[in-house]
């Protein structure tokens, strides 16, 4: 990745949680933009690929050199004094003319299509984003045009960021650590956008009715306001709507990970009762056979505001697969994956497994020619689903 400016040339950042999806992104675009990056993580994730020769610290603490920025973020306050990553990335917008996308679905995918279409029309942007878009080559670009940038309620965080145009896909409470009610979550998404000269609310849009190469109305939904975001930006709709019948998603949403056998083997960031219902929605429609779907419950509080919603949207597969709760902080007494599994109705086949393995093993062991399977989550859950591959290959 290069650009013609160098604004953060002569620093140097030390990233902690580098292998995340953003921070990883912020390292690189950090790089590019003329620093020295190194940084640290608990263990290798998949974004670390990303970051080919930069000098990573695994396992134990992070170990800052001196002289250097440390950047750390929200998933590791604590660890080490440095700047929380939110004031580092709200530094990167006001170095650009910026559009950032909030929202409580798709904002990764809406922020993808806005950075495709500017970068396929020759409006060379640059881009930070919390999905590996294969298209653009990572979750991170560099251009001398519109920054694009995917923003985060979870921790109030986009509300740091000013850029020229903001985009709001939807305003649906899922982070109850952060806000009480969808009313608070509302009356700040309102305060934020008060302060951009340019608003998009994608729920005053009609979805996007033509040709697109990503399947379900959520997308179709997350096309409408790329489309309005970028005619703000200056790219004319009719050119905006025939590069964006060419963009082919972004990795873990409705990711294909193997075709083996007659069974298709998907994998999909869905984490909330909004998203997991609308990804099987989808994959419904183009199921032939019975729909597997494999849950991952991520975050204990989530769990336990949402496990009765959580287990009735598992219930538009035929079968259901729930873990324990995986990676989340902060564990909380009887709160565990049981109580999404419980809450899925008596017409679906339910399957408990206490970690990833089992997970793999119990999908495997319902598998039948012309099964579509799904995997479902944050963090690990396309491990299982190439897990399920692999075992369908064998």
């Amino acid at each position: 990745m290069t650009a013609t400016g160098s604004p953060l040339a002569g620093r140097r950042f030390y990233f902690v949680g580098i292998g995340g999806a953003g921070m990883s992104a912020y390292a690189n675009v950090a790089r590019a933009w003329g620093a020295d990056v190194r940084g640290w993580d608990v263990h290798e994730t998949r974004f670390l690929e990303t970051l080919d020769g930069v000098e990573v610290d695994l396992g134990s603490e992070p170990r800052p050199p001196d002289g250097y920025e440390v950047v750390v973020s929200s998933a590791h306050v604590g660890r080490v004094d440095g700047r929380p990553r939110a004031e580092f990335l709200a530094e990167l917008v006001e170095l650009r003319r910026s559009v950032v996308v909030g929202g409580a679905h798709g904002k990764t995918t809406t922020a993808a299509m806005i950075a495709y279409v500017l970068r396929d029309l020759g409006h060379d942007p640059a881009w930070v984003i919390g999905g590996v878009v294969k298209q653009l080559g990572g979750n991170a670009g560099i251009g001398d045009g519109w920054l694009v940038v995917e923003g985060d309620e979870s921790d109030r965080s986009i509300g740091l960021l000013r850029p020229a145009i903001a985009v709001l896909t939807n305003v649906e409470l899922d982070h109850h650590a952060a806000f009480s009610s969808t009313a608070e979550l509302a009356d700040f998404f309102d305060e934020w956008a008060a302060s951009v000269p340019h608003v998009v609310r994608g729920w005053e849009l009609e979805p996007f009715d033509k040709a697109l190469a990503v399947p379900g109305g959520h997308n179709r939904a997350n096309a409408a306001a790329a489309l309005a975001a970028l005619e703000l930006a200056g790219v004319a709709r009719s050119d905006a709507e025939t590069a964006l019948a060419g963009f082919h998603g972004v990795d873990r949403r409705l990711e294909l990970v193997a075709d083996r056998g007659g069974v298709r083997v998907y994998d999909d960031y869905a984490h909330n009762p909004t998203e997991i219902a609308a990804t099987l929605r989808t994959l419904r429609e183009l199921a032939d056979g019975r729909l597997i779907a494999v849950y991952l419950p991520h975050v204990y509080e989530r769990t336990r505001q949402l496990h009765h919603e959580l287990g009735a949207a598992l219930g538009l597969a035929d079968l259901a697969v729930v873990t324990e709760v995986v990676g989340g902080r902060d564990p909380q007494p009887g709160v565990t994956g049981r109580l999404v599994l419980d809450g899925v109705p008596t017409g679906t086949r339910r399957g408990w497994a206490s970690t990833l393995d089992d997970a793999a093993r119990v999908a495997l062991s319902w598998i039948r020619p012309g099964d579509v399977v799904v995997t479902l989550g944050v963090g690990e859950p396309w491990r299982v689903a190439r897990a399920i591959g692999d075992g369908l290959a064998a």
